[in-house]
């Protein structure tokens, strides 16, 4: 069976699921851009052939508040939503979203059970795992003559690596790589950043080179800094350095060593009056097959083991999940960082201002 051909099979499964004779349209909050078009391609539109339900697609920048606030009205319009892990824990803690029933997800083609298949903590209580992408470092290979950068700990050596460095100006990540320079293993990570000091030994070590941060907000940033050569490492969202290297075709190299890993799931809005029908969405978006599609799209690895071997060979080497990639990647503990957010941002707020 072909590569198509099982994903439409998987459509065709989901049509004996959700009757035809659902008239009400139902409507999936996600991020736009290629993400957004790699969802529609690579399943919302079998979706919508195969089960006659349609699919009303808004595009929105993530955060809670407007799920807050449909939830506390009552007048719920989004039923199915695209969120960050960090953000869907927090969710599912306020009774924000439906729980999640897991027996509703797709078994692997080879006989591995759901749990198994999908990675560790990709099913909560509320939300199921698609994709990850990954806050990496990135430097512009024409900027270094001899020794090249390779690992977290060449981020923060300017007399090795002199330059500038180009950071988000958040916490979140942030932190994590700094500590990881520091020498903590990625176990230990958020042992560490719990106790009493750990914060503040993170914030320490980025003040070794704080004075030659460039700081960025959007995505769309660090590859222009590098481009311009106004920094010479920066830290990036993966997928934008994936872009300015296979399209726009610029000398720039990926450093995977500390890489902090940040899942996309998919929850469902509390209150949502097309229940059935989202989570049957919600299983067409988190087949193997459709992970690996999507990864024709966007350089976001799947979060099911599976369907890494349906993956294209050209782009296995720039996905977070890749097995040569993963060797010291952390995942951003959302738990944590639903818990200690708001004080960690003060503290970050702080230490920025001085």
């Amino acid at each position: 069976m072909t590569f198509t051909l099982k994903i439409l099979a998987s459509a065709m499964v989901l049509a004996a699921v959700v009757p035809p004779a659902t008239a009400n349209p139902i409507t999936m909050a996600t991020w736009g851009g290629a993400y957004g078009k790699s969802q529609q391609e690579t399943f919302v539109k079998d979706f919508m052939q195969k089960t006659g339900v349609k699919v009303l697609i808004e595009d929105y920048s993530g955060g809670l508040a407007q799920i807050r606030s449909q939830v506390k009205s009552g007048n719920v319009t989004w039923d199915v939503v695209d969120l960050e892990m960090q953000d869907a824990v927090r969710a599912c803690d306020e009774g924000l979203l439906e729980r999640m029933d897991a027996s509703i997800l797709t078994a692997s083609r080879d006989g591995t059970s759901v749990a198994d298949d999908f990675v560790k903590g990709a099913i909560t209580k509320c939300a199921v795992g698609s994709l990850t992408w990954a806050n990496i470092i990135a430097y512009n290979d024409t900027r270094f003559n001899g020794a090249k950068p390779s690992s977290v700990k060449d981020f923060f050596d300017l007399k090795k690596f002199p330059g500038k460095r180009g950071m988000k100006k958040a916490a979140r990540a942030n932190l994590e790589l700094a500590l990881l320079a520091d020498g903590v293993p990625t176990a230990d990570v958020y042992k560490v950043l719990g106790a009493p000091g750990g914060i503040g030994r993170a914030l320490k070590k980025l003040d070794t080179i704080k004075s030659n941060i460039v700081w960025w907000e959007a995505g769309a940033q660090p590859p222009q800094l590098l481009s311009s050569g106004e920094v010479a490492m920066t830290t990036s969202y993966s997928g934008r350095v994936y872009d300015a290297i296979v399209v726009d075709k610029q000398p720039f190299k990926l450093i995977w060593d500390g890489q902090v890993q940040v899942a996309e799931v998919y929850g469902i809005v509390k209150g949502s009056k097309n229940l059935a029908a989202a989570r049957q969405l919600i299983a067409a978006g988190t087949t193997p097959e459709v992970l690996a599609a999507q990864t024709r799209y966007v350089s976001y690895g799947p979060l099911r083991k599976s369907a890494m071997q349906h993956v294209d060979a050209k782009v296995l080497p720039y996905l977070p999940t890749a097995p040569e990639n993963t060797k010291t990647a952390l995942q951003l503990d959302a738990d944590w960082w639903s818990e200690n957010i708001d004080e960690v941002n003060q503290k970050f707020a702080v230490w920025l201002s001085k």
